[in-house]
């Protein structure tokens, strides 16, 4: 089984036989992986019911849940490793979502969209429009990303909350990573992978 290869990344910073938590775990492909190659125990939440569907049909333990509500049916410290992938730009209330993260895990990963990206400021001032690319390939009025931000933005909140970062890597759209976006990642970067604790 080949993962997706942001996944990929992700898998390599969860230890084996820990347990996560993946948040909006689409059809269970991060905790199939897991589960079958390092002997994590983990559940997933999800919203969508097609993939939850999938999820159980391939085995994995997933509970129906709206991430905009608050997770308090989780314990503090009841999970290694606390997982969200593309989606923190879709929470209405993302601040809140980044503290359940680290309150009911030991630590975080997760990864989101660059919109301070050189792409989007160049359609952005030459179209003055809202930029539509294949990776982003939603209207203004159609998209589920309700909160915009950068790698910067995200890093000001991190310092604000005492939130520490422990990894950082930064890649395009094909989840490559260069020197270049090294140097600027706000500027060259096109989506963050960060581990984060207390």
């Amino acid at each position: 089984m080949s993962l997706r290869a942001d996944l990929q990344i992700i898998q390599e910073w969860i230890k084996p036989n820990s347990h996560v938590l993946d948040l909006g775990c689409g059809d269970g492909e991060l905790l199939r992986y897991l589960r079958d190659h390092k002997q994590v125990h983990g559940y997933g939440l999800e919203i969508d019911p097609d993939k939850i569907t999938s999820c159980v049909r391939n085995g994995i333990n997933v509970i129906e849940q709206d991430l905009d509500k608050e997770l308090n049916n989780f314990g503090d410290k009841s999970f290694d490793t606390v997982v969200m992938t593309q989606s923190l730009q879709a929470m209405h209330f993302p601040d809140r979502v980044l503290e359940d993260m680290l309150r009911i895990g030991k630590e975080g990963i997760l990864t989101f969209p660059n919109f301070a990206h050189w792409r989007c400021r160049l359609y952005l001032s030459g179209k003055g429009r809202m930029p539509v690319s294949e990776f982003m390939p939603y209207t203004w009025y159609n998209t589920p990303n309700i909160h915009f931000c950068t790698f910067q933005d995200f890093e000001d909140l991190c310092r604000s909350r005492s939130i520490q970062i422990l990894d950082r890597l930064v890649v395009d759209q094909t989840h490559q990573s260069s020197w270049l976006s090294a140097l600027w990642p706000n500027l060259l970067g096109e989506i963050a992978i960060y581990r984060i604790t207390r």
